[in-house]
């Protein structure tokens, strides 16, 4: 039987969002439906908001998520109600190419629920990336339920359902980021500190945190970046030069998705360095770098989706070390709020005034 909750919706390109009743309808085959204990407030959302994404109002909001599975449909076999999830919207198919060649990360398939999620009367919601996670009961495909070790605590768990996990990613897997190498990254939100802390895992001798915000590096060093540099009033290329012998970093990873941050990534990079691009451009947006340049520096120009992470090898290795202590995600909580404080969360992301607010239910 069809349930009603309360969800965050957003009614139309930049209008506020409203709390609203939503239908949450049993799950069918192939789908569960999760009790949320916590949901991030993700840029991504405030871009749905935007209409940045696309234009398929309203929207459900909301999914950097971790709850305990209430249902199940038909079919289902990898979670059971009663299991503690992270919710992640990268459901692979395991039939695409990508899927049958071993590379089930990369899938080109990725599936989200059937059923539409509604309004009292009827009209469907677009859920945010699959999801719609702020909201007290969701429905998603079964295979975006991720079980974790339920000692963790929600609001910590659920910020690898999107930006801890792509930051974290774009240093580990995409980046590849070994013991020794000196590392940079350009921006310095909650994805360029996840892949500052991602950095340091993977044992980087030398992080060098780049931003225009003294608050967000002062947060940065906390994360583990060894060097600051306020590109505001320094030039970060020249910067991060002189950091590590006049050479450039192993690893720079642009956390911003704007031409003129990339291109200082691009400079900033040792020769056969790497530049990994994470931060999400918009679509007007081009670059324009000398062809020679692009050849004669060698190494890999990669972009990060998702931190390139696979769900079910990724979320439960970092949840382990942050209960082994080796990974702080807690740091990356700046406050809980309830669903009523969705609106004014954005405008505190705006400013920069916090690394995440989660709603906690």
């Amino acid at each position: 039987m069809a349930q009603e909750v309360r969800g965050v919706v957003a009614p139309g390109k930049n209008q506020p969002v409203r709390v609203e009743t939503i239908v949450v309808p049993d799950p069918g085959p192939g789908e569960a439906v999760v009790k949320v204990q916590a949901c991030g407030v993700c840029h991504t959302d405030l871009h749905y908001k935007q209409g940045g994404i696309n234009d398929d109002f309203p929207f459900l909001l909301g999914h950097e998520a971790a709850g305990v599975v209430e249902a199940v449909g038909e079919g289902v076999t990898e979670v059971a109600p009663g299991d503690f999830v992270v919710l992640n919207w990268r459901a692979v198919c395991g039939q695409c190419r990508a899927c049958l060649r071993g590379r089930p990360q990369y899938c080109f398939a990725t599936h989200n629920a059937r059923q539409k999620m509604t309004l009292p009367d009827g009209t469907e919601l677009t859920p945010a990336l699959g999801i719609g996670a702020f909201a007290e009961k969701t429905l998603v495909a079964a295979g975006q339920c991720t079980k974790v070790d339920p000692a963790v605590s929600p609001a910590v768990a659920g910020l690898l359902g999107c930006g801890v996990m792509a930051g974290i990613g774009a240093a580990i897997n995409t980046g590849q980021v070994g013991r020794g190498d000196s590392v940079a990254v350009i921006g310095c939100g909650g994805v360029g500190d996840a892949a500052i802390a991602g950095s340091r895992l993977a044992g980087a001798a030398r992080i060098i945190a780049v931003d225009i915000d003294d608050r967000k590096l002062e947060t940065a060093r906390n994360m583990g970046a060894t060097h600051t540099v306020n590109s505001r009033t320094t030039d970060p290329v020249e910067a991060i030069r002189e950091l590590t012998g006049g050479f450039g970093a192993d690893v720079v990873i642009e956390a911003v998705g704007r031409p003129e941050t990339y291109e200082q990534a691009f400079y900033a990079r040792d020769l056969a360095g790497t530049v990994v691009l994470v931060g999400v451009p918009t679509p007007e947006m081009r670059i324009d770098l000398p062809l020679l340049d692009v050849f004669g520096r060698g190494g890999a120009l990669k972009s990060s989706w998702y931190g390139d992470c696979l769900p079910s090898r990724d979320f439960p290795m970092l949840v382990d070390l942050h209960l082994q202590g080796r990974l702080d995600l807690a740091a990356f909580v700046t406050e809980t709020i309830g669903l009523n404080d969705v609106e004014q969360a954005f405008d505190r992301m705006h400013q920069g005034d916090v690394l995440r607010s989660v709603v906690v239910f």
